[in-house]
């Protein structure tokens, strides 16, 4: 089973503007080049698209889906309960650590959007990022289950 990558956003400072890009740079054990949020476990957070669709449908919100202030948006794929997996998004690996809990910065953009999100990983994944490589609008995004999340 496979999905894509729906968005890509570059954070330029802390609690600054999300930019929407076509493509970006990871790099091992950094994040994303250009991205103020860069650290040792928390160096890329990613969001389901199919999941920020259903909290705006049950909260009858249209917030965008930067508003969550996430690095990549995926479609097709469920990043709930899978700490330790490894996500290969086009030809770059990132180990899933853990959920992204929602801050009071989500009720700001919708109101009760930060409970709704506590929900089955509501508010998304971070990672830490495993290859350098260039990831793009429309890549393929899989777990890898056969990967150990060494280097290659």
């Amino acid at each position: 089973m496979s999905g894509r990558l729906e968005a890509i956003w570059i954070k330029r400072a802390h609690r600054g503007p999300m930019d929407p890009v076509t493509g970006a740079t990871l790099v091992a054990g950094r994040g994303l080049v250009g991205n103020a949020d860069q650290g040792p476990r928390r160096q890329v957070t990613i969001i389901e698209r199919e999941v920020w669709d259903r909290l705006m449908r049950e909260l009858g919100g249209a917030v965008p889906p930067s508003a969550r202030r996430a690095n990549l948006m995926i479609s097709g794929l469920s990043l709930a309960g899978e700490r330790n997996r490894v996500l290969r998004v086009g030809d770059c690996r990132i180990r899933v650590l853990g959920e992204t809990r929602p801050c009071e910065r989500m009720d700001e953009a919708l109101q009760g959007l930060r409970e709704a999100m506590k929900v089955g990983w509501g508010g998304g994944s971070f990672g830490e990022v495993l290859d350098d490589g260039q990831v793009a609008l429309g890549a393929e995004v899989r777990w890898d289950d056969n990967d150990n999340g060494r280097p290659g």
